[in-house]
């Protein structure tokens, strides 16, 4: 499926339209360069599984657990992994595996550990489109 995004506002509610249909143990791969607006599409994400906190990138924490409405959301942010082994250390099995939602940008990166029924998010700029304008796909 592929979503067009004009605006930041597109981009969030295309994440919460997500949000809002992700089931216990779904595990969503998020891509982009920087600045396309995977954070933003992560909080409207995490608002559709009725997250009400400000949800930020973890970009040095690694990871962010959230209490949705029904489901603990796990926003993840491996931007700054020098090593699939360093997930180890997080426990990332206990998220990837558990009970809640996971949301993953930057999930190339530790492609080999992620099981293999995921959801991929590719969003990209295409700016003869618009400076705003985002192909949001869905996989």
């Amino acid at each position: 499926m592929i979503i067009d995004s004009y605006s930041a506002e597109d981009t969030y509610n295309a994440g919460y339209n997500l949000g809002c249909q992700a089931r216990k143990g779904q595990v969503y791969c998020l891509m982009g360069d920087l600045g396309v607006g995977k954070t933003v599409f992560t909080q409207g994400f995490a608002k559709g599984l009725g997250v009400d906190e400000y949800v930020n990138s973890p970009t040095f924490t690694i990871i962010q657990e959230y209490e949705g409405k029904d489901l603990p959301f796990y926003h993840f942010d491996v931007y700054r992994i020098a090593d699939v082994t360093e997930m180890d250390e997080i426990g990332y099995e206990d998220y990837i595996y558990g009970e809640g939602v996971c949301m993953i940008e930057w999930a190339d990166l530790i492609e080999e550990i992620l099981p293999s029924n995921r959801t991929k998010i590719q969003i990209k700029k295409d700016l003869t489109k618009g400076y705003d304008y985002r192909e949001i796909e869905i996989l």
